[in-house]
């Protein structure tokens, strides 16, 4: 947060970096299939006991799926 306030170029430079550490580390959790399938795994076994945890990563896991289905999408319109 102190990058974010600060005006200085390293601290807009460390700003940078911390933001693609964490979109590169979303991306990587999201596209692991083996995660995902254990995941799916561990709901099926604890479902009671982790019901909260399990419905946020399934939210979590449909808001990825539905942006590559958008980001994937034929195109329309104005094309360059």
């Amino acid at each position: 947060m102190l990058a974010s306030v600060l005006n200085s170029s390293k601290a807009i430079q460390v700003n940078i970096s911390i933001i693609r550490a964490f979109i590169a580390l979303r991306e990587f959790a999201l596209n692991f299939k083996e995660l995902s399938d254990k995941i799916v795994e561990m709901e099926k076994q604890y479902n009671m006991q982790f019901a909260d945890v399990f419905e946020a990563l399934d939210y979590l896991m449909e808001e990825k799926r539905i942006e590559v289905e958008q980001r994937e999408r034929p195109r329309i319109g104005f094309k360059t």
